[in-house]
């Protein structure tokens, strides 16, 4: 449930209330329960003809509209039906904390029922879990702001305070979220998007690059490439030092991301050629798995190919390249020289690489 349609459901429930405010001020507090009750009778019955249901947010608010009236009018003291928007705010407040800090989200749940087929992705969830903390503290405050109206001041700004306050509250929130989204969409228009994927590589939506490597852990596609020699050397980069990720470690001969909208064949040329100026080289399949930094996750297509005559290395990808022996490698492993990537896959794939030196 996006916050327009949560808006549009608190609406009605509320109508009851602002109508017994209206009266109240011109009829007097019994006359004005009476006309509210009935205003939320009519509501409810209005919504049962026009879509065969009955509305359980009106419902529950007039019958909480009948108990607190009837205790008013019973004691002749209104403070029992001044606090009932706080009780119904209150209730609505609990759910959001129960799902915000207690780590059983309820609101995603329902928004998720609401929105059948729509995939949401960590970055989704995140940013929701987000907007609930605000929400939570921003209705929290308004139910402060109700009880202190109903105690201490005039029906009149226990009105305003009560029903229109909190509309204003949600509009200035909403406002503020669709500035602060059209703004980090302008940010991001100009970065390049890679695709958000599951863990069979199947496509599940888009990111751009910062959000995917901020710590959101959003499985993304890459191809590496490692190039040999017949004499069994392994060819390897020194990222360059203005990566945002492993800078100045040497790497896999070639990595990059697949970039949304891109296949994997076209990734797998561009990236080759882009970074170590080769073409149409023959490059061979070795496996798929998925690693993981503690800035992002990726889901890695990784190749092998004895394809190296003329290569020239792209400067404004990488510091240099040089062929390696093993025994180099296995040398500068664990001493922060190579990338933790490139040392798990010469751990579980070295000895596949070595095998398919001709």
């Amino acid at each position: 449930m996006n916050k327009l349609d949560l808006l549009k459901k608190l609406l009605p429930g509320f109508l009851p209330l602002i109508v017994f405010i209206i009266v109240d001020n011109f009829l007097g507090t019994e006359i004005g329960i009476v006309f509210a009750i009935s205003f939320g009778l009519i509501e409810l019955i209005f919504i049962y003809i026009k879509e065969r249901r009955f509305d359980k947010f009106i419902l529950g608010d007039t019958l909480l509209l009948v108990i607190m009236g009837g205790i008013s009018i019973l004691l002749e003291n209104d403070i029992f039906f001044k606090i009932k928007p706080a009780i119904i705010e209150l209730i609505f407040c609990s759910l959001i904390g129960f799902s915000v800090f207690s780590g059983k989200n309820l609101m995603l749940k329902m928004s998720q029922r609401y929105m059948k087929g729509v995939e949401m992705n960590e970055a989704v969830v995140n940013q929701f879990n987000k907007s609930l903390k605000i929400l939570f503290w921003l209705f929290s405050g308004h139910v402060v702001l109700i009880i202190y109206a109903a105690f201490y001041m005039s029906t009149e700004a226990w009105g305003f305070i009560s029903s229109v306050l909190f509309y204003l509250l949600f509009g200035v929130y909403m406002l503020y979220e669709f500035l602060r989204n059209k703004l980090k969409m302008n940010r991001l228009k100009n970065e390049e998007w890679f695709p958000i994927v599951d863990e069979k590589g199947k496509v599940t939506g888009k990111a751009p690059r910062s959000v995917c490597h901020s710590g959101t852990m959003l499985l993304h596609p890459v191809v590496h490439v490692h190039v040999l020699n017949h004499q069994g050397n392994l060819f390897l980069q020194k990222r360059s030092m203005n990566k945002d990720t492993q800078p100045g470690k040497w790497d896999t001969a070639v990595g990059g991301h697949i970039s949304f909208g891109e296949d994997i064949e076209t990734a797998l040329r561009r990236e080759i050629e882009e970074e170590v100026g080769l073409k149409d080289i023959n490059c061979q399949f070795i496996t798929t798995y998925i690693h993981q930094s503690k800035v992002e996750r990726e889901l890695v297509y990784l190749f092998y190919t004895f394809d190296h005559q003329g290569i020239n290395i792209n400067h404004n990808e990488i510091d240099e390249g040089k062929f390696w022996t093993w025994e180099e490698i296995k040398k500068a492993k664990g001493k922060n020289i190579l990338t933790p990537n490139l040392e798990f896959e010469l751990e579980n794939y070295g000895k596949l690489l070595l095998s398919k030196i001709k």
